[in-house]
């Protein structure tokens, strides 16, 4: 057996031929690749205060948390037939290494069951999360055989996403207490509720339009209209950290796109000063305070200081975890744990469902250092893979498709850089059941299975078998 991948299926296995499909209709694409699916999320038509005054380390049930654990259900269970009836396949050591290290991390969130304020919490969303990562798993014995057009991926990404976007639209009209939050000193913020949350939603859109129109992915057209919708769901959110994080992002994609050629660099240099002489007449004009006072909501220092309260949170977790580095049980400890607080607290995540505002601190508080160490390697051994590959020559033979499956690779890493920036305010990106999550994990499934289609053209044998 080769070294460098594993045997899955019967005993014996072919090379694939490295051909992706066409385009495929969006029903068609769904049906063949499930997993986009969780991006759905799925939309849950549930008021914001529906959680006020209740304890949610502990179980409940209502027709919404059924459809929510029935989707995730019936896309697993599809995927894991998928899996077991699929041709044998040779999984990269590379990959295998990384849902190695998913999988385990699943089993130390097990773990902390044993010792979790709400067991039953703790015992379900484990399930949830070895399902999703079963779907994951299943996209990758999908495209073994049968790769996509990568870039196509992203796009009915984005479409799935605009999708969100317009029911959360349409609840704004229909029912705004399903979607916005009226906060003192920051007035209305449209939140997107648990409908499309507006953290995860638009600014995805608009990296990805922003990539492709840098990159002529696309019409030029399309790309500018869906990036003006993206930056405008983020402004609307009124969230600092999507912003920031957003900004971060699309200045490491027009960096990369500078360095490409130079009329590149000179337009990404010209484009840098009138920006810089722009953003100088407006302070000037308008007067930096005010606009500083816009853009911190017009919190105070203090306020400021703290991440709007987040950081006591985070340092409890840190003190907590020192005296019991097991953590407080997988999403129920911190939980029950926090529940006398929320009264006093405006962050919906804390105030109506419990956690930190932290992915990070998230995973720490849920099953402990060992917990946090195996996610954050899961992370950047993702990023590591994708970036590497993306720099390596093109695949032999097939030219096209290495450009189109490098554009996607690149556009997915900057994807994932956008979540582990955002989930450093927001703790939605490692809690099942909610769209960050799913997103997240469809985004670790794009660079883990267009990473293997590289590894797999890269290998010698592929080339003469196929």
């Amino acid at each position: 057996m080769n070294e460098s991948a594993r045997w899955i299926g019967s005993s014996e296995a072919n090379f694939p031929a490295i051909q992706p499909s066409g385009r495929l209709s969006f029903l068609r694409f769904l049906f063949r690749y499930p997993v986009f699916l969780l991006a759905f999320g799925p939309p849950i038509f549930r008021p914001l205060d529906a959680y006020n005054g209740v304890d949610t380390s502990q179980s409940h049930f209502d027709f919404w948390s059924i459809l929510q654990v029935g989707w995730i259900v019936s896309i697993a269970t599809w995927s894991i037939l998928r899996l077991a009836y699929a041709r044998s396949i040779l999984v990269p050591k590379q990959v295998r290494s990384i849902l190695k290290y998913a999988f385990f991390l699943g089993l130390v969130f097990v773990v902390s069951v044993s010792y979790s304020p709400g067991p039953t919490v703790s015992a379900e969303l484990s399930i949830v999360y070895f399902l999703t990562l079963s779907c994951v798993v299943g996209f990758i014995a999908d495209v073994y055989w049968n790769p996509p057009n990568w870039m196509h991926c992203l796009f009915h990404l984005r479409l799935i996403l605009f999708a969100l976007l317009g029911l959360v639209l349409a609840a704004l009209f229909i029912e705004p207490g399903l979607v916005m939050q009226v906060v003192s000193g920051s007035g209305i913020r449209l939140l997107g509720g648990t409908i499309g949350p507006m953290s995860g939603v638009p600014a995805p859109i608009a990296i990805i339009s922003a990539y492709c129109f840098l990159h002529s992915l696309e019409s030029r057209a399309r790309s500018v209209l869906s990036f003006l919708a993206g930056v405008a769901g983020v402004l609307v959110t009124q969230a600092r950290g999507v912003e920031i994080s957003l900004f971060i992002v699309l200045a490491i994609l027009a960096v990369g796109w500078g360095k490409t050629s130079k009329r590149a660099a000179y337009v990404l240099i010209s484009a840098f000063m009138i920006s810089a002489l722009l953003v100088g007449s407006v302070v000037a004009v308008v007067g930096g305070d005010r606009i500083w006072n816009k853009f911190n909501r017009n919190q105070s220092t203090a306020d400021i200081l703290t991440a709007s309260g987040r950081t006591g949170v985070w340092m409890f977790v840190i003190r907590s975890s020192l005296t019991n580095p097991q953590g407080m049980g997988y999403i129920a400890g911190i939980r029950k744990t926090r529940r006398p607080e929320y009264g006093s607290n405006l962050h919906a995540s804390l105030y109506k469902v419990g956690g930190t505002d932290n992915s990070y601190m998230e995973v720490l508080a849920d099953a402990g250092w060992l917990s946090l160490a195996m996610y954050l390697t899961v992370i950047f051994k993702t990023l590591a893979l994708g970036w590497r590959l993306e720099k390596r020559q093109a695949l032999s033979g097939t030219p096209d498709v290495d450009s189109t499956t490098r554009h996607a690779l690149r556009c997915a890493i900057l994807l994932l850089v956008f979540c582990l920036l955002e989930g450093m305010e927001g703790s939605d990106f490692v809690i099942p059941l909610r769209q960050e999550f799913y997103m997240q994990n469809v985004i670790i499934a794009l660079i883990l299975g267009a990473s293997t289609s590289m590894l797999i053209a890269l290998r010698p044998q592929s080339k003469a078998l196929s």
